[in-house]
């Protein structure tokens, strides 16, 4: 190769996919991948030639009794003893650039030394990998994702065995017939794998990369389809028709990467007469490719084998030992990152499933609403946008023999399956309550807080509850009364016909679950003809480093200017103003007819 054919290095280095820095003996930053800065929202003139811990200071409580931090104890012994050093699970927190404040992160961490030519760490790089969500998926799913647990332990120990592996690969490659440049290209390939972002991804490595690096002229990877075949994704040097025609082999195929995938067993054949001897299939494998020498190797982790490596060569093709250790160790790479990625792929899909299994149960229950005469109901719910969680928001709205109009908007804390599970039965209880006995809204809300407490261990919950009674004597003809209990939830507003806005707060008085015998009062006032009056939780109104009443108070400003528009008109642009997006939005609203 001519030096002007030279990788650039710093440039391979610099858009590395993993997040990198390097650094020397004396923890100053030499250099950091572009994923590094990314994912740190710095800048390369932030760390260039500065001290580590001056660039990212420690808490002084993460400090031991000598004053140094584990980071630095990993470092050092990266250094002396020449091997990589794993934190697959620690807790570093950072300075957010945006707000300046600190935020909890978690980190898994591999320091490893870089050899100089007489063998000596002159260098140590750093990979850093960002598990804040895992650690808090982990903390709220616990209990439907215990295998999850598993997986996810798997993978922590994963991370050490990658690295370990690649040091192996560079001993295999010690040999004196690899040049030292193949060794560069799989480091290179080897830090490729960690940051694979999916099977897909890491297929395409090895075969479009790896392959080409261990001198091969093509080959394959085979991975555990759903439905128990094997899917192979193929070098394209094979070919298109070989792409197509091999993209899929069933479980018991007597193809030399199938047997292997699933026996576990490694399989040469450096001849044709190998080949032939082995299975008559390979003979067409010998005429679509174009391939004479083969290699099968098992992707193996511990007692399961995920799939197989097919390496092949132009011509018949004996290994040498050193060729086969490389091999080896560059198929247990390959396993141990593939293993990492299907059990992260799994965990994903655990939360995936639990995400839409409680979202289903929460809609279900969100049902529309009647319109009684005299009255137009419209509801409205907006979901946060989280992964793999929901919410205890609800809305129910419902019309007891009697002719009374019940208006309920609540709240139960959390956001899980436990949640809207608790929030269902709250929701069903204070229904059947409402049908049992014919009481003003204190009364329901005190029978519901008792039977909240019987039925649930912990549970706590806000609501209003809103009776909206028949018209009848003793009002202004098409007026109606409007009676509401309120148990710790935002206040309900009232719109007029003409824009005038009032808030129908009270007394503060206490959520449900927290002290059932606590009295309750109901609170009462007429509406005139073409009043609106919108329940909503506190998704629509809570603001980052703003109190709640100046949020109510913007919110009144606004709604003002809606009380011309038709009633789902008047929700929508409510529900488009400006809110934040952590939590979940429930809006009821009751207008009376002109």
């Amino acid at each position: 190769m001519n030096r002007d054919d030279a990788p650039d290095y710093q440039a391979v280095f610099a858009g590395l996919p993993a997040a990198l820095l390097l650094m020397t003996t004396d923890w100053r930053v030499v250099d950091v991948s572009t994923a590094y800065l990314d994912l740190l929202g710095r800048s390369r003139e932030d760390l260039i030639g500065r001290d580590v811990f001056e660039v990212f200071p420690p808490a002084p409580d993460a400090l031991d009794e000598d004053g140094v931090h584990p980071l630095q104890r990993s470092f050092q012994a990266a250094h002396d003893t020449g091997r990589p050093q794993v934190l697959p699970l620690f807790q570093y927190d950072v300075v957010e650039p945006e707000t300046g404040g600190t935020a909890a992160r978690y980190w898994s961490l591999v320091a490893a030394p870089l050899p100089d030519v007489d063998g000596r760490s002159s260098l140590v790089v750093q990979r850093i990998e960002d598990v804040t969500d895992y650690v808090q998926q982990r903390d709220t799913h616990h209990a439907e994702l215990e295998q999850g647990r598993q997986w996810r332990e798997r993978a922590e120990l994963v991370e050490a065995d990658l690295y370990a592996r690649m040091q192996q690969i560079a001993a295999a490659l010690d040999a004196k017939d690899m040049a030292a440049t193949r060794l560069a290209r799989l480091g290179q390939i080897a830090l490729r794998l960690t940051g694979a972002r999916d099977v897909a991804d890491l297929e395409r490595i090895v075969v479009g990369e790896g392959l080409v690096v261990l001198g091969a002229d093509g080959g394959a990877i085979l991975s555990r389809a759903e439905d128990g075949s094997w899917r192979a994704t193929i070098s394209s040097t094979l070919g298109t028709r070989t792409q197509i025609d091999y993209a899929w082999f069933p479980y018991d195929s007597a193809n030399p990467a199938a047997w292997t995938a699933r026996t576990g067993q490694r399989l040469i054949l450096p001849t044709v007469a190998d080949g032939l001897a082995f299975d008559p299939v390979m003979e067409e494998v010998y005429r679509v490719t174009g391939r004479r020498g083969w290699v099968a190797l098992p992707l193996q982790v511990r007692e399961e084998c995920l799939g197989s490596l097919a390496v092949a060569w132009l011509d018949e093709h004996e290994p040498s030992s050193d060729e086969l250790d490389v091999l080896n160790t560059f198929a247990a790479q390959c396993a141990q990152a593939l293993d990492r990625l299907q059990a992260l792929d799994a965990e994903r899909a655990a939360a995936s499933a639990v995400a839409r299994m409680s979202e289903s149960l929460q809609r279900s229950l969100l049902s529309a609403p009647p319109q009684p005469p005299g009255l137009q109901i419209a509801v409205r719910y907006s979901p946060a946008a989280r992964d793999a969680e929901v919410g205890g928001d609800w809305y129910d709205a419902f019309v007891t023999p009697d002719g009374t109009v019940h208006l309920v908007v609540g709240d139960v804390s959390g956001h899980d399956r436990e949640a809207a599970a608790s929030m269902a039965q709250v929701r069903n209880v204070l229904r059947g309550i409402a049908y049992a006995v014919t009481e003003p809204p204190a009364v329901v809300l005190s029978w519901l807080d008792r039977a909240v407490r019987d039925l649930q261990d912990g549970v706590l919950a806000t609501a209003v509850l809103a009776q909206v009674g028949p018209a009848g004597p003793g009002l202004p003809a098409g007026h109606r009364r409007l009676m509401w209990s309120n148990a710790g939830h935002p206040p309900p507003v009232l719109v007029g016909p003409d824009g005038h806005v009032e808030l129908l707060s009270s007394d503060p008085e206490l959520m449900l679950g927290v002290r059932p015998e606590a009295p309750r009062g109901d609170h009462h006032v007429d509406l005139q003809p073409g009043s609106t009056v919108l329940i909503y939780t506190d998704g629509l109104v809570e603001r980052r480093n703003q109190g709640i009443d100046a949020s109510i108070s913007g919110l009144l400003d606004r709604v003002g200017d809606l009380a011309d528009l038709p009633l789902e008109a008047f929700c929508d642009a409510v529900l488009s103003m400006p809110h934040p997006t952590e939590d979940d939005i429930v809006l009821l609203a009751v207008r009376l007819d002109p």
